[in-house]
């Protein structure tokens, strides 16, 4: 008897969770349904209506919101030509809203009220018609808020003061609006602040000194590192009565010394007519010849002799020589660890050769015959996600070899491009594509390259390149048996690992490392800054940083829950793997072919149906660290 009436309550109180859960949605349903309604022309929302609720799982049905288990998360209204008043009243009534994103819309109206949101985490609208002085506490009490976009819109006054003191701000951009007078003293460590072409005057707060200059250009009266510095004169004193009457004397000495000044100044200008005259005609040579090294004749400038040989690898491709290439027009790419890259245009009867041209310095110690064997071997290599090496040269001071040339330029600038600039972001879809496309690279390099140590070698973002179709194709592999083992820790990739560091050795393992540090990369959008040290440090690495923040916030980058096809599970399942590829103990770091075997089985076609609990959304990242690292688990975790 009293077994049912236990299981009678229990069933009472599942059916009652079941009706506030129901309750929950048709809140936020019935909410959306106003916000669209508000809207001066809600057409492109055409599927946001009530026979469909807004989200199933972490799977949105209607366009624009970003569901997180069921819960209204984010809304991405972006270049939907929507227009009108935002009205934040509605808003407010979703509690779970973490991001709103109206860029690229013809909204209008001045700052809404938007610290009634205060546990909002991104604010995104660049690209408006919003206009006028934003209140001064505008964002007060807004502690979980990150990013705050309001680029190109027509606010003006001064920069609210309350932006200064939120503690989680890390992205704050301005520019393309009116502001005008002082730029604030900001209190935290802000990522990236843009304030370009702005009314702004006076001198860059020291919090701020580090960005880069285009960050404040177009503020005429702003000055002070990373601009021009600023110049303070004292205010004078009033003059004295003695001072305000000058003598007839004085007024004729001050005459006589004017006039024997110009004269010297007359002399001075002829002298330097003539010096610059001179100065300018040996510049002229000068320039021409750093012209040619840049755009016509970077071969000839680096050393290479006409008479040398150009090694071609590639059997059907289009022929050129050396002789083309001392002739070619070229453009310069970037310099990296290894050296200096170009992109060059060779005309031929059958067309224009785009190609990459890279100039090595690190490989001085190769003898000639061990780079040609080398090169030989690295040219047969035919993988669909490795940039194909189609020529080479040698000479003892520096190597050249040429690739193919991508236009969609590489993954790190994809990831850490310029911050001023607007640019669409990788979706889930494209960064597993990514990761799948290197994973198979690398195990065509270990396959067909079995006896070096390392296959890659350097494998990072930067040598990483895209395709129009954002295929990845990897770069710099297998060159570590010709860089000078003296300085091979300074430049490659795969000796910033903790073996090398620890033990000064490496092993196959080490591109897993290297791998794992690149999905993390791909998950958190953060720049890897052990590659930029001299030696390597625990703490500066990726992996180490992601376990420690993951016990009290989301280390994913925010582009991941803007997309369409985010699937939270895959995410998690990537990042478990990415993870695993980062410890520190070789025993425990699997073996390459585990992990792509692991990447291989994600992204399946068919969409599995969710599981719509009613968990919070943090036992999902909980049992994850748990699993990972036992030693950082929470005591939410552990109950």
């Amino acid at each position: 008897m009293k077994m049912t009436i236990l299981g009678t309550r229990i069933a009472i109180l599942s059916l009652w969770s079941l009706v506030i859960v129901s309750l929950g949605d048709m809140g936020d349903t019935e909410n959306l349904l106003k916000f669209k309604d508000s809207l001066a022309n809600p057409s492109s929302l055409r599927n946001w209506n009530a026979s469909t609720s807004p989200c199933k799982g972490s799977m949105a049905n209607w366009i624009g919101v970003i569901c997180v288990k069921n819960k209204i998360w984010g809304l991405q209204l972006e270049n939907m030509n929507l227009r009108g008043l935002v009205n934040i009243q509605i808003l407010d009534k979703l509690p779970t809203l973490r991001i709103i994103s109206l860029m690229n819309n013809d909204f209008e109206g001045i700052m809404v009220n938007i610290r009634k949101l205060e546990a909002l985490k991104a604010l995104y609208l660049s690209n408006n018609r919003f206009h006028g002085e934003i209140p001064d506490d505008a964002f007060e009490g807004m502690r979980s808020l990150k990013k705050v976009f309001l680029a190109n819109n027509v606010f003006s006054g001064k920069i609210p003061s309350s932006l200064t003191v939120l503690p989680n701000l890390v992205i704050l951009r301005l520019e393309g609006n009116q502001f005008e007078g002082h730029i604030p003293d900001f209190k935290q460590e802000l990522k990236v602040v843009c304030l370009a072409n702005n009314k702004l005057e006076g001198p860059i707060p020291k919090s701020l000194s580090r960005m880069s200059a285009t960050m404040f250009s177009g503020n005429k009266n702003l000055c002070g590192k990373p601009l021009q510095a600023c110049t303070s004169s004292p205010p004078r004193p009033p003059p004295s009565s003695k001072e305000k009457t000058l003598s007839s004397v004085k007024i004729a000495l001050i005459v006589l010394s004017t006039a024997l000044l110009l004269l010297i100044i007359a002399i001075l200008i002829l002298f330097l007519t003539w010096r610059t005259q001179t100065e300018s005609q040996k510049a002229n040579v000068v320039n021409e010849a750093k012209r040619v090294s840049k755009s016509g004749s970077m071969v000839k400038a680096a050393g290479f002799e006409h008479g040398s040989t150009l090694m071609i690898l590639r059997d059907g491709a289009q022929r050129f020589d050396l002789q083309d290439l001392l002739k070619a027009s070229a453009e310069v790419l970037g310099s990296g660890n290894l050296g200096a890259s170009y992109k060059v245009e060779m005309e031929k009867d059958d067309g224009v050769v785009v190609a990459v041209v890279k100039r090595y310095k690190q490989m001085n110690n190769a003898g000639k015959d061990e780079f040609y064997e080398h090169m030989t071997r690295l040219g047969k290599l035919n993988h669909k996600n490795l940039l194909p090496l189609m020529a080479y040269h040698y000479m003892k001071e520096e190597k050249l070899l040429v690739s193919q040339y991508t236009d969609n330029g590489s993954l790190a600038t994809h990831l850490h491009g310029n911050p001023c600039e607007d640019k669409p972001g990788l979706s889930w879809q494209t960064r597993l594509k990514i990761i799948k496309g290197i994973a198979r690279g690398l195990s065509h390099l270990y396959k067909e390259l079995p006896t070096l140590i390392l296959p890659h070698g350097n494998l990072k973002s930067s040598n990483v390149l895209l395709d129009h179709t954002f295929k990845p194709l990897m770069c710099d592999y297998g060159l570590t048996p010709l860089i000078n083992q003296e300085q091979v820790h300074m430049f490659m990739a795969a000796y910033k690992s903790p073996e090398y560091a620890l033990k000064g050795r490496v092993s196959k393992k080490t591109d897993v490392w290297c791998l794992g540090i690149l999905i993390l990369e791909l998950l958190t959008g953060k720049l890897p800054e052990n590659y930029v040290q001299p030696k390597y440090n625990s703490k500066a690495n990726l992996g180490s940083w992601v376990k420690e923040k993951m016990s009290s916030e989301s280390v994913f980058d925010d582009g991941l829950l803007g997309t369409k096809d985010d699937k939270r599970d895959e995410v998690m399942s990537v990042l478990k793997i990415g993870l695993k590829c980062c410890e520190e103990d070789l025993n425990k770091r699997p073996e390459l072919k585990q992990v792509v075997q692991e990447i291989e089985q994600l992204g399946d076609d068919e969409d599995e149906d969710e599981d719509d609990d009613d968990d919070d959304d943090d036992d999902e990242f909980c049992s994850t660290i748990c699993e990972v690292n036992a030693s950082i688990c929470s005591e939410k975790c552990e109950r």
